[in-house]
């Protein structure tokens, strides 16, 4: 069941209507997103669909757990039918809540359990079990939308600035934190539209949060934490080097990005021309809806890298970056992936100064793309070494570095990385930062 649910979430296009009358969010509900717009098919930016889908479902979920012996011959309860309190340990996966709305959050069984609420749930202390239609009851009349949320994040949370507000680049971006709403659990991170920014952090707000990231463009995005899990929607034309993910990092309808990470579990779907370069234990997973993907080693490394990959659990070994497993694959699909090739490899550096003893990639790189590397070196020494032999004077020297320079500000131009480059500039002296 569990499974069903998250298959329906990740996958792109759903062929159950026919066959169950509705699917999850239903086409005919269009509701507000993050921007103000019809939030269409995206489920994971609307508490209030997540809510009423479960409200509305509520009766067929809880049969599910029912013993076989609790239904009918047609499969549905009856007015006697009793849950078991294992089955309702099981539904607190999916459920918790709190006690007069009090700080502290609680699996479903425990608040199930707690002695004045056995009136409005049926419990049963002789049995150890709830009455199927108290226990709806009692169910439908307290589920309300997750005050953890994105949603509520956005709203509540509190709100982040971790670069300049750039008239006309940031005015429309949202990076909000709930760290100081949520009760011991890990906290939520959230971008959204992050538009030609270059935004770096390293702090404890980010430190086993789950991060969320939305609707952002031509950006340059380093969160450099532990990080618990990672969620890429909607993005194109940017590079994302995260720190270490505890989890899993999954990437969801985005064009030509870049993500640079160490993580427990990556998946993909309805992605175009995007690079991964990971470290990882688990195979990839490849989705439906994916075209022109390419996989590469983990090229980097910070000053904290090794020490953050500890807190997380994460080695070097085993790495199954270059053996993906293409999970929905349709017919004809021949080329999904590729893995890139060395020649266009080249190591990434983070250009930010901390504290750390980390100095290199960890683990090292495949011999393969170490060698194409070490040629390319070679190359630059011997270019050095022709320019130190070829004796030119003073005003020659001076003439030829600023043809080189120009030729260099042409390419950082036509390639695009001078946006990068001059995102890298200190702020003025007196700007507000906000602290994160």
């Amino acid at each position: 069941f569990l499974l069903f649910l998250y298959v329906q979430q990740v996958n792109k296009v759903s062929l159950r209507r026919s066959l169950i009358g509705e699917e999850w969010p239903s086409p005919r509900t269009k509701s507000l997103s993050l921007t103000g717009k019809s939030a269409g098919d995206n489920k994971n930016w609307n508490d209030q669909d997540h809510c009423a889908f479960v409200q509305s479902h509520l009766l067929d979920m809880l049969e599910l757990l029912l013993e076989p012996e609790q239904l009918t011959a047609s499969s549905h309860a009856t007015h006697s039918s009793l849950v078991s309190y294992e089955a309702v340990c099981a539904l607190s996966f999916l459920i918790e809540g709190t006690v007069n709305k009090s700080g502290m959050v609680h699996p479903l069984h425990e608040l199930a359990l707690w002695q004045p609420c056995h009136g409005q749930n049926g419990y049963s202390k002789v049995s150890r079990a709830f009455s199927f239609p108290k226990l709806e009851s009692w169910l439908r009349s307290c589920l309300t939308a997750n005050p953890f949320g994105m949603t509520a994040c956005l709203k509540s949370g509190k709100k982040l600035a971790w670069a300049q507000q750039v008239e006309g680049t940031t005015r429309r971006a949202k990076i909000a934190c709930n760290n100081r709403v949520v009760p011991g659990v890990f906290p939520m991170v959230i971008m959204s539209q992050v538009y030609k920014q270059t935004l770096a952090k390293s702090s404890d707000t980010l430190v086993g949060a789950h991060v969320k990231i939305h609707r952002c463009n031509e950006s340059f995005i380093y969160l450099l934490s532990p990080l618990r899990s990672v969620t890429i929607e909607k993005c194109r034309n940017s590079t994302f080097v995260l720190g270490p993910v505890q989890a899993s990092v999954h990437v969801h309808s985005c064009d030509n990005i870049k993500v640079i990470v160490v993580c427990h579990r990556l998946s993909l779907s309805s992605t175009t021309g995007c690079t991964f370069y990971i470290l990882t234990p688990t195979q990839p997973l490849i989705l439906s809806g994916n075209q022109a993907v390419s996989f590469a080693p983990f090229h980097t490394h910070y000053p904290m890298l090794e020490d953050h990959m500890a807190q997380v659990g994460l080695a070097t070994l085993p790495n199954y970056w270059d053996s993906p497993i293409l999970v929905c694959k349709e017919s004809g699909d021949t080329s999904v992936f590729r893995l890139l090739p060395p020649s266009d490899f080249y190591t990434f550096v983070i250009p930010f100064e901390m504290e750390g003893d980390t100095t290199e990639t960890p683990g090292g790189l495949p011999h393969a793309y170490q060698k194409a590397l070490s040629q390319r070196e070679q190359k630059v020494q011997i270019w050095q070494k022709t320019v130190k032999e070829a004796g030119l004077t003073k005003d020659q020297r001076k003439r030829f570095q600023i043809l080189v320079e120009n030729k260099f500000y042409e390419w950082l131009v036509q390639t695009g990385n001078r946006q990068q480059l001059d995102s890298l500039v200190p702020a003025a002296v007196g700007s507000k930062q906000a602290a994160g």
